[in-house]
């Protein structure tokens, strides 16, 4: 009985024995404070992130529905999202760092660091720490704090499957670069006024008003006769697509509120037919040396792109070409302005396929 014993004990330490010789050689060189669960499976459920820079930039993006937006519900780039979520699943460990590499690397992600905090069905699961890119650039040193398995004490490398690179540039928290460079995407069924003030040239200005299938233009708040009703179709089809050029990255917030109290040259409000009404504010862009203009007379403003002022009050850079179509009415309809007919018919010329 004894040696019955004694061999059963024998069996089981072996048997321990051998378990634990394969578990550390499958772990070899791992540590217990090197965690590198990075990845979620089911991006479906991820329904906010939010990401802190070391610049102090904080960007949060929430799911609503299918789409997502910022915290305040605004219109953010679907596609950097898209970018986001495809770095969550695709995450894979690279390798660890060199014994002698582990304290400096430490210290640089405490100082730089992108911080991504990934929540699931409304839950905290885990935040990402970014640090700097791996010595090849073909990974990124990371550090991983999780619900299930606590923070790491150690930074790895981690890389996405199937791409060389660094992963940082997807996590970007300045809100400039999340913003939809979309002013208008309206269909024709959803405006029943557009009206266009020209400050310094009311002779320009004009308004198109839809009510049902009756459509009408105003110059000046004279309605215009024989106004071909195909082209107040044209013109007003121009809003399904209207973006700006790029988000203001020039401007102090003391040269914003500057532009903002001077004069625009133009203002442009569209109601829709649930009554909301979206209104922009232009202004000319100041340049210190005068440009020639296309008939040779020197101008102080540039000739390409101008100032606008969104409804939610941002300034962002626009370009003629892209919104001079939504801009001058005379090209779709007889308004009589023959003393800068000349002069916006070159403008309308810029317009790509115009």
């Amino acid at each position: 009985m004894k040696k019955l014993i004694i061999l059963l004990i024998s069996v089981v330490l072996v048997g321990s024995l051998g378990w634990y010789t394969y578990h550390l050689m499958n772990n070899s060189g791992v540590s217990n404070t090197e965690l590198i669960a990075f990845n979620i499976e089911n991006t479906e459920t991820v329904d906010k992130v939010i990401i802190s820079d070391p610049y102090g930039n904080k960007m949060e993006v929430i799911k609503n529905g299918d789409k997502w937006t910022d915290k305040d519900g605004g219109c953010i780039q679907q596609e950097s999202v898209e970018f986001i979520l495809e770095a969550f699943k695709n995450i894979e460990f690279k390798g660890y760092l060199p014994e002698n590499a582990r304290a400096q690397n430490l210290k640089l992600m405490i100082t730089q660091h992108t911080k991504v905090e990934i929540f699931q069905n409304g839950e905290w699961v885990k935040t990402w720490y970014i640090g700097i890119p791996a010595q090849d650039h073909m990974g990124q040193v990371m550090l991983l704090d999780s619900d299930e398995y606590g923070k790491s004490d150690l930074p790895v490398i981690m890389k996405i499957k199937g791409l060389n690179g660094i992963i940082e540039p997807r996590f970007f928290a300045d809100p400039k670069k999340w913003m939809c460079t979309q002013i208008f995407a309206l269909p024709i069924g959803q405006i029943s006024k557009v009206d266009v003030k020209y400050i310094k040239e009311p002779v320009r200005s004009f308004t198109v008003v839809k009510e049902g299938a009756k459509m009408d233009v105003y110059q000046q708040g004279k309605k215009l006769q024989h106004v071909d009703t195909s082209m107040i179709f044209s013109y007003l089809n121009n809003f399904k697509k209207i973006h700006f050029e790029i988000a203001n990255y020039i401007l102090s917030k003391k040269q914003v509120d500057s532009v903002k109290h001077s004069t625009p040259f133009a203002t442009l409000t569209v109601t829709e037919t649930n009554h909301k009404t979206t209104k922009l504010r232009m202004f000319t862009i100041k340049i210190k040396e005068a440009q020639q203009n296309e008939f040779g007379t020197l101008e102080d403003a540039d000739t390409d792109n101008f100032w606008c002022e969104l409804p939610n009050g941002e300034l962002v850079k626009c370009q003629y070409f892209a919104l001079n179509p939504i801009l001058l009415g005379h090209v779709y309809f007889p308004m009589n302005i023959d003393k800068v007919l000349k002069k916006d018919q070159v403008n309308m010329e810029k317009k790509p396929g115009y």
